[in-house]
């Protein structure tokens, strides 16, 4: 219709430039107008007959537009555009044939309709006009000569690296245009702004032909699956998984989590409507330290198209290692014992408690790692001495106990070295401690009061918030509604402390329900520099245990949880990370490490080397380098050459002593990628079109292409003007004036 209306298609108007072939200058055409358009007035004015009101008017406008249409026809409308001179360019058709080409979902395979595009006249046409390079592409380009050639066998699709290819091989000759005829279903995450750029800089226009259907009938497919890389031994971990559905809206999956074929969790869930994304969160505790290997998913559904993106694979690292926290209690209470207690069947977690007995005197309780005269002259003053910890509980002491240099290096212990910070409630901390006029104010996740009095020995129930009952610290059921009740019966706290609202950033996850008072917050938690921080606004927890059957283990079950969030992402002096644990027909693996001292600052002259051991006895070693503009990072790209699972050590050191060390696995799984996202991403195809200056075909209309394709600024071209006034949209334009003009003449009765 476009075409038949505008005499030229919409891709012209798109690429072309208006232009006047006439040599009158645009300011004559414009005083024209207004002189012709004044004369009218005037006419109309002098002889409106027996029209009055706003009837001239009208007449006056459809006849000034009339001179105006003709006068813009007069300076002879056209368009300028740029075209590809024949048998002078290349033109680059890429044909995916990964293995989501071979879904039959049409008449046929995707494939086929690809094959049939190109064999039923588009590749001939092409040919007549230019030179064409033939290409089959799924991780990489392979040039071919016929369509037979085509398999659909490609274990993934990489449209960015494709297009990356073709252009640099085809640098030094006139490419005038790219078609891509794919699914669209890309395996590495779209295509990167600097491909884009790279084609735009060249304006080499990409014509995309999608096939396939874009969403399918029945399925349910896992779009991804989050969980933390590290954890300690016995932790309770989520799974935060993503599903999307069709054709099955209402219905029940049963989402699993598994470990060797172990069920570790499990949850039915209600499938959302068509294409929605929904969260669905798991709860399940990872065991033993050891790399896991965890399998991810919902159980196949009776008559669902494709049963293979139903589950995932990621990994957790569970360490073995011991954190350590130190404990500052500044005077006797029972939190202290009982906290204590807390860790009495649980060996993953040192904690070294500092007791205030009298001003002067302290009571040291350490663990056997560490020496008798440690810290020996009280609360440490060194980065040395504070920074071997990875958490700190600060309990009842007022904040003037510690020096400015001590506050100082609080600060510091949580902002630059990373670890996790407690702060308890108590008579003596908080704001009844002076802690509001001091820096540590800064690290509590609320506000704390200005005066004092905020201490009450009173009784309070407590009440879990909406972000509470998804928390991992605040669960004592895996069930999430066992969890909620379980906590609407625990015994009432004997203490609270009112504490101000939350710090933007901060969670709230429990609240104190002191009878004919407001909420206060109870639990808080907040992200700080490279730590966390925690306030708990009582020192009653103890009751919990004291009222509670005695082989009843929620309190300690509930320490537990706070002390490992304390310290589980507390980084060492070497911390190791790679993007993507688990590659999906993938080989290429970046390394990205971070040095620091004993102070942790960056260490900008380290040695660092990565040991990599893999699947069928593969052990190889490599050394990273700085990453410029970054102190303190290193980098590097290893290959994984077969599928398996890698652990990978890394070394720091410098001259001849070592800084640290840190583990890092990941896995490579091949054939996995195409069994995902296998809809047509029509999306993608029409953003790479539209970025790039070309346009997207759907099969039917790819004939269209032969002669479209033409219109280029790309390669060897020459420019062509094509006359507008004689578009049938014109004449129509014309004919609606005139008509107009005389049906309100008809009807005011003055023709």
């Amino acid at each position: 219709m476009f075409e038949i209306l505008f005499k030229y298609p919409f891709s012209l108007f798109h690429k072309g430039q208006f232009v006047f072939l006439t040599p009158w200058p645009m300011w004559l055409m414009a005083a024209a107008i207004l002189a012709a358009a004044g004369l009218l007035f005037w006419h109309v004015h002098r002889n409106h007959g027996m029209l009055s009101g706003l009837r001239p008017v009208a007449i006056w406008v459809l006849e000034a537009c009339m001179v105006a249409l003709i006068l813009f026809l007069l300076w002879h409308p056209a368009l300028s555009v740029a075209t590809l001179r024949p048998q002078q360019n290349v033109v680059a058709i890429l044909v995916d044939d990964s293995r989501s080409m071979s879904i039959a979902d049409s008449p046929g395979t995707r494939e086929a309709a690809a094959k049939a595009v190109l064999d039923n006249g588009l590749l001939k046409a092409l040919g007549d006009k230019f030179q064409v390079r033939l290409y089959k592409f799924g991780k990489e380009p392979e040039r071919i000569q016929k369509t037979d050639q085509l398999a659909g066998t490609a274990p993934a699709s990489r449209i960015g690296d494709t297009l990356e290819r073709v252009l640099a091989e085809s640098s030094s000759l006139p490419l005038g245009a790219l078609v891509l005829l794919s699914d669209g279903a890309d395996n590495a995450g779209g295509i990167d702004l600097q491909t884009i750029s790279a084609i735009r800089r060249q304006r080499i226009p990409v014509h995309t032909v999608g096939f396939g259907r874009e969403h399918p009938d029945k399925d349910v497919e896992v779009v991804d699956a989050v969980v933390p890389a590290r954890a300690l031994p016995q932790s309770k971990l989520t799974a935060v998984v993503a599903l999307q559905s069709y054709g099955l809206s209402g219905g029940r999956a049963k989402l699993t989590v598994r470990d060797s074929g172990k069920v570790l969790a499990s949850e039915d869930v209600v499938l959302k409507a068509d294409g929605q994304v929904q969260s669905e969160t798991l709860v399940f505790n990872c065991g033993d330290a050891g790399p896991k290997t965890l399998d991810i998913g919902v159980e196949p559904i009776s008559g669902e198209d494709n049963a293979l993106n139903n589950r995932v694979t990621r990994l957790v690292n569970v360490e073995a290692r011991k954190p350590r926290i130190l404990y500052f209690e500044g005077e006797p209470r029972w939190e202290y014992k009982f906290i204590g207690r807390a860790l009495d069947d649980y060996e993953g977690i040192e904690l070294a408690r500092m007791l205030r007995t009298t001003q002067n005197k302290l009571y040291r309780q350490f663990p056997k790692g560490m020496g008798e005269n440690e810290l020996e002259d009280g609360f440490p003053s060194k980065p040395e001495e504070l920074f071997q910890f990875q958490g700190l509980i600060i309990g009842s002491v007022e904040a003037n106990y510690f020096t400015p240099a001590q506050q100082q290096l609080i600060h510091d212990f949580v902002d630059r070295r990373g670890g996790g910070l407690l702060l308890e409630g108590g008579r003596a901390s908080l704001s009844d401690g002076g802690y509001q006029n001091t820096p540590l104010a800064d690290l509590a996740p609320v506000k704390l009061p200005e005066g004092r009095g905020t201490f009450h020995r009173d009784f309070t129930g407590q009440e879990l918030t909406a972000a509470g009952a998804q928390s991992i610290l605040c669960r004592l059921d895996d069930d999430p509604a066992r969890n909620l009740e379980r906590w609407k019966k625990m015994p009432q706290m004997a203490n609270y402390q009112e504490v101000g609202d939350p710090k933007p950033g901060a969670t709230v996850l429990l609240e104190s329900t002191p009878a004919g008072k407001r909420k206060f917050p109870l639990l808080a938690t907040e992200n700080y520099g490279r730590g966390r921080t925690m306030l708990f606004a009582t020192e009653g927890t103890w009751r919990w245990k004291m009222w509670m059957d005695h082989a009843d283990k929620t309190h300690a079950m509930f320490w537990q949880q706070i002390l490992r969030y304390l310290v589980a992402d507390t980084p060492g002096q070497v911390v190791s990370t790679t993007p993507k644990q688990v590659l999906s027909d993938e080989t290429r693996v970046p390394i990205r490490v971070e040095v620091r001292d004993k102070q942790y600052k960056p260490v900008t002259n380290a040695k660092v080397q990565a040991r990599f051991t893999g699947p069928e006895g593969i052990s190889a070693t490599m050394e990273l380098t700085p990453v410029p503009l970054e102190e303190g990072i290193y980098g590097g790209e290893w290959t994984a050459e077969k599928s398996g699972t890698y652990v990978t050590e890394i070394i720091a050191g410098r001259e001849q002593e070592e800084v640290g060390r840190d583990m890092l696995t990941f896995r490579r799984e091949d054939g996995v990628a195409e069994n995902f996202h296998t809809s047509q991403n029509r999306e993608l195809l029409e953003k790479l079109s539209q970025q790039t200056g070309g346009r997207y075909y759907r099969p039917d209309e790819a004939s269209k292409l032969a002669s479209e394709i033409s219109y280029s600024e790309a390669g060897i071209t020459t420019r062509e003007t094509r006359d507008l006034w004689d578009m049938p949209a014109i004449f129509l334009l014309a004919l609606g004036i005139r008509a107009a003009e005389w049906l309100l003449r008809r009807k005011w009765g003055v023709v």
